[in-house]
């Protein structure tokens, strides 16, 4: 196992969203340096050293391999990443996020790149607080001196404030609390593409329909009008029985669950597919069902234009699906939208995708990663 040291950052912002871009600042922390172990409470207080807005402030620990001159080049990259201009000259400015090395183990150092511990580190109680939280008893090589006494003693009179925000350490601890993640959209937006890639990189247990062993599917295209109740009736009893069987236990394995389906959408395309008398039975089959599975606390649902629906449909080129035309595609649109008029707007997700191609696009799959963060990290904050 390779040998880690102990390292506290204080990080704090007081340009744009703040409280964003201190957890954007910890996942990218997590996923460069080194694993998150500890993470204080969110303070507010007033700029230190110049006049500007309010700043969050934090400190963290956290275990890693990399040398300290490391530490910082990475810490500046993403500094930069997340917004922040650096200027040549000493003085004080706002920032999106400023992240500062407090202490290496108990090294010293003193460099023109580095010194450690941070010189000003004992001036700050906007440092000392939240770093109060997490190491209370680490002691100051230099000043021979805990953070509590540290405290005690330090003569700046800008009392940090205590918020009730929430961070995670890392984007698999928040969809791990998350829990469970339905991925929906209309045929070929690609909720299926996304529901396997955010299982793969965040330790998702992955929940797939299995829609393709459907015998009715390939007849249904065909004729609809003849086949729809029986599919629909197919399909219901399937998701049922697999929905169950797969989100009534969790994988100890896994974080969360992600699944490319949630069950309602049997009522949606039973809606589009049925004749009035045949969708109030359905209905009515549906409803005794619908009690009894899980629900999903992020409902995604990815709205992608008729005309790229059509190209992605084309390009997987499953033969039972040649025959599906525009006017098919933009009713079960419609019936989603009005499903989600519904559905609790702190659980629901809707994601443009129009202009985006997240399969293909590393920064696309991004984009759509981020989104979905931030509305969870909402429901706790």
């Amino acid at each position: 196992m390779e040998a880690t040291n102990l390292t506290y950052l204080s990080i704090g912002s007081n340009l744009g969203n703040r409280f964003l871009n201190i957890q954007e600042a910890l996942f990218h922390i997590h996923e460069e340096i080194g694993e998150v172990v500890a993470i204080s409470r969110v303070y507010e207080s007033a700029s230190w050293g110049f006049e500007g807005d309010d700043f969050y402030n934090i400190c963290i620990s956290l275990r890693t391999a990399l040398p300290p001159l490391d530490i910082l080049n990475c810490l500046l990259s993403i500094e930069k990443r997340l917004g922040r201009t650096r200027r040549n000259g000493k003085e004080y400015t706002s920032r999106t996020v400023d992240i500062d090395i407090l202490y290496y183990e108990n090294e010293i150092i003193d460099t023109d790149q580095l010194a450690i511990p941070h010189p000003k580190l004992h001036e700050r109680r906007f440092v000392l607080r939240p770093l109060a939280d997490i190491a209370p008893q680490h002691y100051h090589p230099l000043l021979k001196k805990d953070t509590r006494n540290l405290l005690q003693e330090c003569k700046d009179r800008n009392a940090p404030k205590k918020t009730d925000h929430t961070l995670f350490p890392s984007r698999e601890a928040l969809f791990s609390s998350v829990q469970f993640i339905a991925i929906e959209g209309n045929i070929g937006a690609g909720k299926t593409t996304l529901a396997k890639r955010m299982a793969t990189d965040f330790n998702g247990k992955l929940v797939l329909e299995r829609f393709a062993e459907n015998p009715f599917l390939p007849s249904f295209y065909e004729d609809q009008s003849r086949y729809a109740f029986p599919l629909e009736m197919s399909f219901l009893a399937d998701r049922y029985q697999q929905f169950m069987d797969d989100t009534s236990q969790y994988d100890l394995f896994k974080s969360f669950m992600i699944s490319d389906y949630d069950i309602f959408k049997s009522l949606i395309f039973a809606q589009v597919t049925l004749q009035k008398e045949e969708f109030e039975l359905y209905r009515k089959i549906f409803g005794f069902m619908y009690k009894e599975v899980k629900k999903p606390q992020i409902y995604v649902y990815l709205y992608q234009t008729t005309e790229r629906l059509l190209e992605n449909i084309k390009k997987r080129g499953r033969d039972y699906e040649r025959n599906i035309g525009p006017e098919y595609l933009e009713k079960i649109n419609r019936g989603y939208f009005d499903f989600l008029k519904s559905y609790p707007k702190d659980n629901c997700l809707t994601i443009d995708i129009s202009q985006m191609d997240f399969v293909e696009d590393r920064d696309d799959y991004k984009t759509v990663v981020r989104t979905i963060q931030n509305f969870a990290l909402h429901q706790f904050n």
